[in-house]
């Protein structure tokens, strides 16, 4: 790719104003333009040159960025081969050739004064499906050669995808472990449609799920955007949830924790019973395998329960109670 002299293609200094630009464009135009040169391809290519050169000095935006380019443009051709896009800034925000890309407006003589504009796609329409912008107009200006069913249609607004939605949505920790459905409405333009969104099991707080295409709608032929949930779980009284395992608490009377027994656990799906041993002791954690929350998109594998035992002493005590006891105290202080 070579550099391109926009200011020798219109033969101006680099000095030139605006209106000099102008009228030096207009004179080339006239001279090179394919309706007062017929069939004449070096007439073609010169017309295509000074469109371009005009687009860039014509705009104070663009000129600028090509008159602060200078010798640096080898070394952002070799940035954008490195994987940037056209149009891309790989030397950051503060660059002269930051942002960019899109469509371009382009001017031409003919027409009232002989000045006029004209789109890219009536470029197109003129010279074909040749691009009418170089190598070098893409690189550092983000032109675009795209064909012509992606540009401006005359008569039609160019196409346009439509935005993303988000809507937060709150689930139960048991609407989460078993999956639910929402009911979101979509508001667009005046009218509104509902969409339903299946949340899988095991989502966990702050996840987004994603209804493809269940955004608004695009224009003239766009593509629709995309319907996102963000999902809040409420506090549970019970569970509290660590990733894909749950923790609990459970109550175990002063008896069963000295002599063993069984105590009912929790979980999401309904309780199960645990066999607690002999002096088990408050705060103790049991690992119920397999009782936590669903991981998403495999239902079948499940997390962990966590279950820490908490020693319930009496809040009274019967006769036969304090005498049981009192005789347990003397024999741990003989």
């Amino acid at each position: 790719m070579e550099f391109k002299d926009y200011y020798q293609t219109l033969g101006v200094a680099k000095s030139a104003s605006e209106k000099e630009l102008k009228q030096a464009y207009r004179k080339l135009a006239r001279k090179h333009h394919p309706d007062v040169n017929p069939g004449d391809k070096g007439a073609e290519a010169k017309f295509k040159e000074i469109n371009e050169a005009y687009e860039v000095l014509g705009d104070p935006e663009k000129r600028r960025k090509y008159d602060e380019l200078g010798a640096n443009w080898r070394m952002y051709e070799q940035a954008q081969q490195q994987g940037y896009s056209p149009g891309a800034n790989p030397f950051g925000a503060g660059s002269p050739f930051g942002g960019g890309g899109g469509a371009w407006t382009i001017n031409t003589g003919g027409g009232a004064g002989g000045y006029r504009t004209m789109t890219e796609e009536e470029m197109h329409e003129m010279f074909g499906n040749e691009d009418p912008f170089s190598d070098f107009f893409k690189t550092f200006f983000g032109g675009s050669a795209a064909p012509r069913e992606s540009g401006r249609v005359r008569g039609r607004a160019r196409s346009q995808n439509g935005r993303d939605i988000e809507h937060e949505v709150e689930l139960t920790l048991e609407e989460a472990f078993h999956g639910a459905t929402r009911r979101i409405s979509i508001k667009q333009g005046g009218h509104a449609r509902s969409v339903d969104v299946r949340i899988p099991a095991g989502v966990k707080d702050g996840s987004r799920v994603r209804a493809a295409g269940e955004g608004e709608s695009g224009a003239s032929g766009g593509a629709s955007g995309d319907l996102y949930l963000r999902v809040r779980l409420r506090l549970h009284p019970v569970f509290e949830r660590d990733g894909n395992d749950l923790r609990t608490r459970v109550a175990v009377d002063v008896t069963t924790a000295v002599l063993g027994g069984e105590a009912n656990v929790p979980t999401v799906s309904g309780s199960v019973r645990l066999k607690i041993p002999e002096t088990t002791q408050s705060g103790q954690i049991f690992r119920l395998k397999g009782h936590g929350m669903p991981v998403v998109g495999k239902p079948d594998q499940r997390g962990d329960l966590y279950a820490s035992m908490e020693i319930q002493l009496p809040r009274a005590l019967t006769k036969e109670q304090r005498q049981h006891y009192e005789a347990l105290q003397k024999i741990d202080k003989s």
